[in-house]
């Protein structure tokens, strides 16, 4: 690589010596990630992984790949770029845990306008902790220099990763029956979602994002920019000693679009609003915003970033397995017969 060098693909806006100089100061955080099964490290065409299948009757590859939306645009008006991968890791990890598989791996992409090395690494830095804290590894990525087509400070991040479970052990709707127990596990704040109609309730572009907040108990940019919880080791913890019916990420589109995706058909979900712990932040927004509190569902995690469904007698030890893991949870509803909807109360 010492001898790579286009004076043609500089003058063309890449400078694929920064590229160089990028993974150098990325390996340091790349290592951070590595665990039993990885095979090769960065720099390669492919990233390679050889998965542990002793015990596995009939292992099943889960996949789940993300980006982090328009939160980009916060950390941008901050130029603080380290947690950013944390939330493009926790997209994908907390939707493959919802199949009850193991997360193994994780590869990302970085669309930059121009490249910056120290930015880059900054990014991936975010994207290793991200892995350290799902127990995965990032076993490889790309970055690509997009010169007239993205403003040279601008950038895009996205990344997917590959899990595993035994078949007769991947979570289904068809086990959620009708007095189920729904736990929510708390959000650290907004997570990944909503963000281009938390830009326009909060007029980010024209707010004073580093400002002490009284509301927020820090400065909104610092409580904007919190990353996705990361709900895989806990999670893991519980299916190890108890059956749990059903998970969901609550993303995009709020309770009304997620909790359904683990019910089946003629079960809906009840959900009593009283006791859910909702972020300050929650409240600035829909004040601010005049939005309507069925949008705020309907957008919004609300203060539960992800839910689980288990069988009422297993609810006490599965809150106390989670405990153990250091995760909270709180009982919010439970599930009756229905359409498949939600209700909250």
């Amino acid at each position: 690589m010492n001898n790579s060098h286009s004076q043609s693909y500089a003058a063309a806006g890449v400078d694929i010596e920064a590229g160089y100089k990028g993974v150098q100061l990325m390996k340091q955080h790349v290592e951070r990630t590595m665990i039993p099964g990885v095979v090769s490290g960065i720099g390669g065409f492919g990233g390679l992984f050889a998965p542990d299948l002793a015990g596995m009757k009939e292992p099943i590859l889960v996949s789940g790949t993300d980006g982090v939306g328009t939160k980009i645009r916060v950390a941008q008006l901050m130029d603080r770029h380290n947690t950013i991968g944390i939330d493009c890791v926790a997209m994908c990890v907390n939707d493959i845990i919802c199949c009850g598989a193991k997360p193994l791996f994780f590869l990302d992409y970085i669309a930059i306008g121009k490249n910056d090395p120290e930015k880059v690494a900054s990014i991936v830095s975010g994207v290793a902790e991200g892995c350290v804290q799902a127990g995965c590894a990032l076993i490889g990525g790309e970055t690509a220099e997009h010169p007239g087509v993205m403003n040279p400070d601008d950038y895009d991040l996205a990344g997917f990763a590959v899990g595993i479970v035994d078949k007769e052990k991947m979570l289904d709707p068809s086990m959620v029956k009708a007095g189920d127990v729904i736990l929510s596990l708390p959000s650290n704040g907004l997570h990944s979602n909503g963000f281009s109609l938390v830009r326009k309730a909060l007029d980010v572009e024209h707010t004073r994002l580093d400002q002490w907040s009284e509301e927020l108990g820090r400065s909104l940019g610092d409580e904007l920019l919190s990353p996705t919880a990361i709900y895989v080791k806990p999670v893991l913890a519980a299916m190890e000693a108890v059956q749990l019916h059903g998970v969901s990420h609550i993303t995009g589109g709020g309770f009304y679009e997620n909790i359904p995706r683990c019910l089946p058909k003629g079960l809906s979900a009840k959900i009593d609003k009283s006791a859910l712990v909702i972020p300050p932040v929650f409240r600035l927004i829909q004040r601010l915003g005049d939005i309507p509190e069925r949008d705020m569902f309907n957008t919004f995690n609300m203060g539960a970033g992800m839910v689980l469904v288990v069988d009422k007698n297993d609810a006490d030890k599965a809150r106390a397995l989670l405990l153990d893991a250091g995760q909270a949870s709180s009982v919010i509803g439970e599930v009756v017969p229905g359409d498949g909807g939600v209700e909250l109360l």
